[in-house]
């Protein structure tokens, strides 16, 4: 089982709560966010809109940084695929936060070592769903096992947009209801 993200972009507003959640919840610096939103616009005058995309780690299934890690710190849970960090192996060298398409490892300069998004690994462990996901008070965000995730919001689900990375590079363990602007290439030139 591989355990994953369902993000209904239709439903979110940008409103950030998922992102200070857990910024609150991991007590992490200003500037370090291990669940980010993003605002975008697309399409052209008269018909410009916007969207939010709202990412925390995508917990793929060829991981990128667990590839990249010299230290081994990088791990993939055997017990539900999610992408796990040893902060006692991290050397701080940034190779994960460099091979990462989605920018999601981002390094503690206070701690000279790098973290990311467990999806909340000890919350779980407690029976509580994600920070991001408890906070969330739209309902856009959706944690658990990615394949009963899909066949439940799937039929019009995508992986990936164009202002994102192909999810042919890494497969990530994240699906979205995505709004029309979102799924059109022109206006929205935005890497994530």
């Amino acid at each position: 089982m591989r355990k994953g993200f369902y993000f209904d972009e239709s439903a979110c507003v940008g409103c950030r709560t998922c992102q200070a959640a857990c910024i609150e919840a991991h007590d992490v610096p200003l500037g370090v966010s291990f669940r980010r939103v993003f605002s975008l616009t697309g399409g052209a005058y008269p018909e410009a809109s916007m969207f939010h995309v709202s990412l925390g780690c995508n917990h793929c299934e060829s991981p990128a940084c667990v590839e990249v890690c010299p230290a081994g710190a990088m791990v993939v849970d055997e017990a539900d695929g999610t992408i796990q960090h040893d902060d006692e192996a991290c050397i701080g060298c940034q190779s994960c936060v460099k091979a990462c398409p989605y920018g999601t490892p981002q390094f503690r300069d206070d701690l000279k070592i790098v973290q990311k998004c467990d999806g909340c690994l000890g919350f779980r462990e407690q029976g509580e769903d994600p920070v991001c996901v408890a906070a969330c008070t739209m309902r856009a965000l959706r944690f658990g096992d990615i394949e009963e995730l899909r066949a439940q919001y799937g039929g019009e689900c995508v992986s990936e947009l164009p202002c994102m990375s192909s999810a042919s590079e890494t497969t990530p363990s994240l699906i979205m209801r995505a709004k029309a602007v979102a799924l059109e290439n022109e206006g929205s030139a935005f890497t994530v």
